[in-house]
């Protein structure tokens, strides 16, 4: 079985708010021995099953997305479990929005998707029904990519900057997630009352829970790149208090302790993860 990552450029007025946008391709289902482990890295993620559905397995249920659908997944916190739905050939288009981004394209609380994967009908009514049966009818990636980028500059014009909590986000990011929540309130002047309801509206989760994951992502990015050594040598006390703090983090994130994953083979949530 062959599977492969092809990343794609986005459109330059839409660079801002989307982290990376590519396309998953393989001859069939991936092999059992691989344990198929995408770890969260922040991003809200609209996906176009355009060949072959996908079935994710995350916090206790079981998400399916049919062929030819396009589906909305919230902010993850919780390790996923992916597959191809079917022992075929697959194509899947997929756009991850970064944290400060994806508020500017769905006009809902995105707190209502965390943890979860919603077909976009469900979410935008005819307008997603419409999207879905005009990627059906172009035949190539190039046209089925160029309609969902018009789709989203359409939707970018929906929604107003909310310059403070992108600010409160590019922190974050930019701090690899060890800012704390009253350094925040400082910087801006809001409480953390206001910034955790800000948080929950436009991303999903609380600032303090996005750090976490933003800090996990640091250390899962240097594993997969076979670089953890160095990782664990120049920064590892900077991100965790202690040990015993990362393996918990590290449980949360994987479903699995340190050793249990270093025994496991994941050829696919590395690929993703690249």
């Amino acid at each position: 079985m062959e599977m492969r990552f092809q990343n794609i450029e986005p459109h330059p007025l839409l660079k801002g708010y989307i982290e990376k946008m590519w396309v998953f391709e393989s001859s069939g289902r991936i092999p059992v021995d691989d344990l198929k482990l995408v770890v969260p890295n922040g991003n809200i993620k609209l996906t176009v099953a355009f060949r072959n559905g996908i079935v994710a397995a995350m916090n206790g249920q079981l998400f399916a997305s049919k062929e030819q659908s396009i589906s909305l997944t919230g902010l993850v916190d919780v390790p996923v479990i992916l597959d191809v739905d079917e022992d075929l050939a697959t194509g899947t288009l997929c756009v991850e929005f970064n944290p400060q981004g994806a508020y500017r394209f769905f006009r809902m609380p995105l707190n209502d998707i965390k943890n979860q994967i919603h077909p976009l009908t469900d979410i935008l009514g005819t307008v997603a029904k419409r999207l879905e049966e005009q990627i059906t009818n172009i035949e190539s990636l190039e046209g089925k990519v160029a309609l969902l980028q018009q789709f989203l500059l359409k939707q970018l014009l929906l929604q107003d900057e909310d310059s403070i909590f992108e600010y409160c986000v590019s922190k974050i990011i930019s701090s690899k997630g060890k800012i704390s929540v009253k350094e925040l309130e400082k910087k801006t002047g809001y409480s953390s009352r206001w910034l955790n309801m800000k948080f929950t509206d436009k991303l999903g989760i609380s600032p303090k829970n996005l750090s976490t994951v933003i800090r996990f992502k640091q250390y899962y990015q240097a594993l997969v790149n076979k670089d953890e050594r160095a990782f664990m040598q120049n920064e590892f006390y900077e991100l965790y208090y202690d040990q015993s703090h990362f393996m918990k983090e590290f449980k949360r994130f994987t479903g699995l302790t340190y050793s249990g994953f270093e025994n496991q083979t994941n050829n696919f949530g590395t690929l993703y993860f690249k």
